[in-house]
């Protein structure tokens, strides 16, 4: 085989997407005779496509100095674009900062040449990293109007996705998603690179969860396992990441086996070198649904995986240790997590798990505070799911401060927005909070309902904590037969966070009175101290 007809059938695999021919056939022609900058460019992309990133990061290298030698400004910042990707997969940030240095001084000339989109790009997503939003949002304005007349598409393509992010970042949202669903256009209109498809996916993908934008997420978490599936030499970090967001829709969606498998696979592939940067996500989907599932030795080991690799393990580790008993800890940890965290978004994430654990330790007033800034954040962002989980928390709240009948209508009204989103696992913790309200309120048969139509989809899932949970509940297994009516009148005040002075007040009782009654109530539940008995009282549904 000669130097042209090994360039060719390079060429001609790249175009059909065959990237392990591709690499094969411009290995060889490049082991004839070096091949051209272009050449490279493409041995490059097929490289990176296969998990092969020292081989892209050498390749690309060669590119970007061809490029330079032969004063093409424009294919030389594109390398090195992608050049300060593949190091940043690598986890060289460092190295990835030096050839960005040296993309600046090429391009020092022109600054604002098209082309030099792709440093804005790198800068913008360095604005991303750090936190800065607005000066990201400023950043991503510039790229778009330096990349109107590109007629790069790739660069195009990234600029809408950039400026989308920015937006969304800033409160934005309406705006943001236009400019995703642009990229996302071009994306899936075969008007970009691979590379640039795997990426811009990813972001996408990633950026309707952290909205937790969920119809937006699963279609094109579709359309994204179609074109994977086109391609099976699809096989770098991009595919890994590709994986982690699909393990997150699938769990929401209820196909937990098949979202176990699906983690397990992004756990090896970006445990080998290249892509280990985001390891720890992937670790943390798996960790996530081990703990859903009651494997809890299991999950210990995945979060323990996830932070070695640099992921944030909340909110998932804290509600392990509360569904380990250790409710200090789980306290301790998610006001640890929340008092870092700072970005709405983020908060968001955090907020839901610290309602339910500050609740389970008898904290309603400290859950109260929680869910009405999770109400507030789901009023500016203004997302289905956002404004189902601060539904469900709100209606959490009051039902532990023993307002029954406002509980049982805020919880049914997340449950429908639950269910429009078709998320079972959180339709299911739904209908137990309308069951608990349904007691509350008298409701037996009603509440039996509930809990059995709950537990039938817990069963289905694969979650056996909350089976259990439910099978306690509904046999009324709560403590209810061991309290008097009155001791349930105080238990549910105590839950509440009121006083014996305030309990006395509310019952028309004396303190003394109140005072025997917390004794007997201690003593009947076979705990020591009030903020026990309220953690009784919630977890078993006397409130």
């Amino acid at each position: 085989m000669d130097l042209v007809e090994g360039v060719e059938l390079g060429r001609r695999a790249h175009r059909r997407q065959e990237w392990a021919p591709a690499f094969e056939a411009f290995a060889r022609a490049d082991a004839v005779c070096p091949l051209s900058a272009g050449d490279l460019e493409l041995f490059a992309e097929a490289a990176d496509l296969l998990g092969r990133g020292d081989d892209a990061v050498r390749l690309l290298r060669r590119a970007y100095l061809a490029y330079a030698e032969a004063g093409a400004v424009e294919g030389a910042l594109r390398c090195g674009y992608w050049l300060c990707k593949a190091l940043a997969w690598a986890g060289e940030f460092s190295h990835a900062g030096v050839w960005l240095a040296r993309a600046r001084q090429l391009a020092g000339p022109d600054p604002d040449c098209p082309e030099c989109g792709y440093l804005l790009m790198l800068d913008a997503e360095r604005m991303y990293r750090s936190g800065d939003r607005t000066g990201m949002l400023a950043m991503a304005r510039r790229l778009a109007e330096v990349t109107t007349s590109s007629a790069d598409a790739d660069l195009r393509a990234g600029a809408a996705m950039t400026l989308g992010t920015a937006l969304i970042g800033t409160g934005e949202v309406e705006a943001g998603l236009a400019q995703l669903d642009e990229a996302m256009v071009a994306v899936t209109g075969g008007e970009v690179s691979a590379r640039a498809t795997g990426m811009i996916y990813c972001v996408v993908i990633g950026t309707c969860q952290d909205l937790q934008e969920l119809r937006r997420a699963r279609e094109w978490s579709d359309a994204l396992a179609d074109w994977c599936e086109a391609q099976p030499d699809f096989t770098g970090a991009y595919r890994g990441l590709c994986r982690v967001h699909r393990v997150a829709l699938l769990q929401l969606g209820g196909g937990w086996p098949a979202a176990v498998h699906e983690a397990r696979l992004a756990c090896r592939q970006l445990t080998v070198g290249y892509g280990e940067a985001a390891a720890g996500a992937a670790f943390y989907q798996l960790a996530e649904l081990h703990r859903l599932r009651g494997e809890h030795a299991e999950a210990e080991r995945a979060y323990r995986d996830a932070l070695r690799y640099g992921w944030d393990t909340q909110p998932g580790m804290a509600l392990l240790r509360l569904a380990q008993g250790r409710q200090s800890a789980a306290v301790a940890a998610i006001q640890r997590a929340l008092a870092e965290a700072t970005e709405g978004l983020h908060r968001a994430r955090l907020l839901p798990a610290a309602v339910e654990i500050l609740l389970a330790a008898a904290d309603a007033s400290g859950a109260a505070t929680y869910a009405a800034e999770l109400v507030a954040i789901a009023d500016g962002y203004r997302t289905t799911a956002l404004r189902a989980s601060s539904g469900y928390a709100t209606a959490a709240v009051r039902l532990a401060e023993g307002v029954a009948d406002e509980a049982l209508i805020g919880a049914r009204r997340a449950g429908s927005l639950w269910r429009e989103l078709d998320v079972p696992y959180e339709v299911a913790r739904a209908r137990v909070l309308v069951a608990l309200a349904c007691r509350a309120l008298g409701d037996e048969d009603s509440a039996s309902m509930e809990f059995d139509a709950a537990r039938q989809v817990y069963a289905r899932l694969g979650a056996a904590p909350q089976v259990r949970r439910v099978d306690t509940l509904s046999r009324r297994l709560s403590g209810t037969s061991l309290l008097s009516r009155r001791e349930l009148d105080v238990v549910r005040l105590i839950a509440a966070g009121r006083s014996n002075q305030a309990i006395a007040g509310e019952l028309f009782l004396s303190e003394k009175t109140v005072a025997r009654h917390v004794s007997n109530i201690l003593g009947k539940l076979g705990v020591a101290s009030r903020t026990a008995a309220a953690a009784y009282a919630f977890e078993h549904g006397l409130v």
